[in-house]
């Protein structure tokens, strides 16, 4: 089920942190959202308080009024649980730039790898789809990188339509409006 990010889970955050670690996220080459957030936040998460500061964050990061840096639209962060296990995080974009035209699109996501190949990809695009609606997206634009087979299968059952792809991103459009 796709939820607000909450403080109470944590610690199965953390876990999953730990697993997407050892993918190599959060390294120095990792140019992803999720790669950012544990560079930036980390440190802190090891305390209560300074998780509680990222959940409000996240939160906050959906309001227009919220200061963000140059080129960063406002996005609506929802977390993919099962009971109180964290399983995955999606993060739908208010508006379009240029740069996530071409390379990050309106919806991104990530499953934590012990919770992979079990559907999740797929019911969190789904869920996600009824949001992006009352934002005004009929379709939306998800993209994935070329060698990235999982994730372009999602898409795939999820709707999405191919368009092209641009450098190392496939791009397809997936559509919103309810059937």
């Amino acid at each position: 089920m796709l939820i607000t990010p909450r403080s109470s889970l944590r610690n199965t955050f953390l876990d999953a942190v730990r697993e997407f670690q050892g993918e190599g996220r959060g390294s120095a080459s990792d140019d992803t959202l999720l790669g950012h957030q544990i560079t930036v936040w980390r440190d802190r998460w090891a305390e209560q308080g300074g998780f509680d500061e990222y959940v409000r964050s996240l939160i906050a990061d959906a309001r227009p009024e919220t200061p963000r840096p140059a080129g960063m639209v406002p996005t609506t962060t929802l977390w993919f649980v099962e009971g109180d296990t964290w399983l995955g995080r999606l993060s739908l974009r208010h508006q379009l730039t240029p740069r996530l035209r071409e390379w990050g699109g309106t919806i991104g996501y990530d499953v934590r790898p012990s919770a992979r190949n079990r559907g999740h990809g797929r019911a969190m695009l789904r869920a996600a789809l009824p949001h992006a609606w009352g934002l005004g997206f009929d379709p939306v634009l998800v993209t994935c990188d070329a060698d990235n087979a999982a994730s372009r299968k999602v898409i795939e059952a999820t709707g999405g339509v191919f368009e092209d792809q641009r450098g190392e991103k496939l791009r397809y459009w997936v559509p919103t409006s309810p059937s």
